[in-house]
């Protein structure tokens, strides 16, 4: 019986050589790929299935994800990203599936050093444990510099054909893409992929884990959209920057799972969509329609906006407001 595998598969140079040096040994290799509300290029890893010949399976992430985003058990970055607690929950749900499709090991792409958040030698020896792939989780990239893996130890996998890269440099990788016969344009460039890394994003996600214990998929889902203003500690303003971030506002405002106390729209005038999430009092709105004005572009005299709330929606007009000038940018 042919060794099978199933390998985390997001599209970069990491992952993507991690499957071609165990397809090299003639073994069958499954991919799986995770899809989160803070990861972005999913048809990279699509593109690269099919330039490998190999079935992809998406997961979507559950609440226990966010659970892991919200309260993490080994910490965060430096941005809002608990990569290890991450790392963890994605290689629990590979070792399931690895069970169901009859395989006999998880393989990743990670590189020893790579990585200062969930790469560190001790870093791979906790993911390992925790997701309970003991033995069964192989790194081909920087298999030579680790312990052997159960499958090289029974002669599944060829340990001399494994790789010991280790560090933060590309060279020796782009190296080997090219002995495999991949084109200069095949080659991924470096990204993240993940919001939560972001330095700029990370302000977000702890002031709605800070501000909002009560806060939903739907609430990190809007996170990715618009500039967020938090006016007071229980009420957050939403302005959308773009014909496309306003649709996509209106959108999460009607949505069954919304959380949105007050959307406003220009009435009278172009202007950008304000949504509210929180407690909405009469400052409030003043406040959020001031804002609305203060990022239009040339608002007519006895300007007016659309004030949908608790399911009904009247005229509003407005004003500026100092507190729009001071409320705090996330």
């Amino acid at each position: 019986m042919s060794t099978r595998a199933v390998a985390l598969l997001s599209g970069g140079l990491d992952s993507i050589l991690a499957v071609r040096t165990l397809q090299q040994q003639g073994i069958e290799v499954e991919a799986l790929n995770f899809r989160t509300l803070f990861t972005c290029c999913q048809d990279q890893a699509s593109q690269a299935a099919r330039r490998l010949g190999i079935t992809l399976t998406a997961l979507h992430a559950e609440d226990e994800y966010l659970q892991r985003v919200r309260r993490p058990q080994f910490g965060y970055g430096r941005g809002a990203n608990p990569c290890v607690d991450c790392r963890i929950y994605m290689f629990q749900r590979a070792s399931e599936y690895m069970r169901q499709v009859g395989a006999s090991l998880v393989v990743s792409g990670e590189v020893l050093g790579q990585r200062p958040n969930s790469q560190k030698r001790r870093d791979l020896r906790v993911i390992e444990w925790h997701s309970g792939l003991q033995g069964r989780l192989l790194r081909p990239l920087s298999a030579k510099l680790l312990p052997p893996t159960l499958p090289e130890q029974e002669g599944q996998v060829d340990r001399e054909q494994l790789h010991a890269f280790s560090g933060r440099s590309r060279k020796g990788l782009i190296a080997l893409a090219q002995r495999f016969g991949f084109a200069a344009d095949e080659i991924p460039s470096p990204s993240t992929g993940c919001a939560l890394t972001e330095k700029t994003f990370a302000p977000r996600v702890f002031d709605l884990l800070k501000m909002d214990k009560k806060n939903t998929p739907w609430d990190f889902e809007l996170l990715k959209v618009g500039r967020h203003l938090r006016l007071t500690s229980a009420t957050k303003a939403v302005i959308g920057r773009r014909a496309d971030e306003n649709q996509l506002l209106e959108y999460l405002a009607g949505r069954p799972d919304s959380r949105a106390a007050a959307v406003l729209q220009p009435a009278n005038f172009a202007g950008p969509t304000v949504l509210l999430v929180g407690t909405v009092d009469d400052l409030a709105l003043e406040t959020a329609g001031a804002l609305l004005l203060r990022f239009a572009k040339d608002p007519p005299p006895g300007p007016q906006v659309l004030l949908r709330r608790d399911g009904r929606q009247s005229l509003r007009p407005v004003d500026h407001h100092p507190a729009a000038e001071t409320a705090e940018t996330l």
